[in-house]
């Protein structure tokens, strides 16, 4: 049996905490779920992450470098209009591949939302902080207007609740979301 780093077991948990975090939630989502995912005792798992929270923290700023990731490499070399789109065909694209991307951003604003209630601000200002270097990316690629950008995100956001509720690609929900574009696993230009 090949041993992991701590730097690649992190990585494990990262990835296992997202999908059981876009599952469960915050706060319905156990340590030792992530633990016994990872196939590691819940007392290692402390070793490498300090908390619930920061295991949280992690797999939400991963969640958000995808996304950037994503629209940034999308965008290489292109501006505006077809920026936009081959953005929006590579966002659908992953969320259609990995739901639990989809999921983890829902689960990242209910848990702000939540932890603000009980007077925890530490997940809204690093949720705010990933969301705010996401707008950035967008607001680049498309020629820094910000009506295009609000338009983008605001669609995005559309989609993320499309999706998380179920409606199936094809229902009349869809339409005008993108010029002629309907979601069939992606947006096609």
């Amino acid at each position: 049996m090949v041993r992991m780093s701590a730097e690649e077991r992190r990585e494990s948990v990262i990835r296992a905490a997202t999908l059981e975090f876009a599952r469960g939630g915050y706060h319905g989502t156990s340590t030792d779920t992530i633990a016994k995912r990872v196939g590691v005792s819940q007392p290692y798992l402390f070793r490498l992450f300090p908390g619930k929270k920061a295991i949280f923290l992690a797999a939400a700023e991963r969640c958000v470098e995808d996304t950037i990731r994503t629209f940034h490499e999308a965008a290489e070399g292109l501006e505006g209009g077809e920026a936009l789109h081959a953005m929006a065909n590579a966002y659908t694209k992953v969320i259609a591949e990995r739901p639990e991307l989809l999921m983890m951003q829902m689960q990242m604003y209910v848990a702000v939302a939540a932890a603000e209630q009980e007077g925890d601000q530490e997940l809204g200002e690093a949720v705010r902080a990933g969301w705010t270097r996401l707008w950035d990316t967008v607001h680049g690629a498309l020629g820094a207007e910000v009506d295009d950008t609000t338009t983008f995100l605001a669609h995005g956001m559309l989609i993320n609740c499309l999706v998380s509720m179920g409606f199936p690609p094809g229902h009349r929900v869809w339409e005008g979301l993108y010029p002629s574009a309907r979601l069939k696993g992606r947006l096609e230009k």
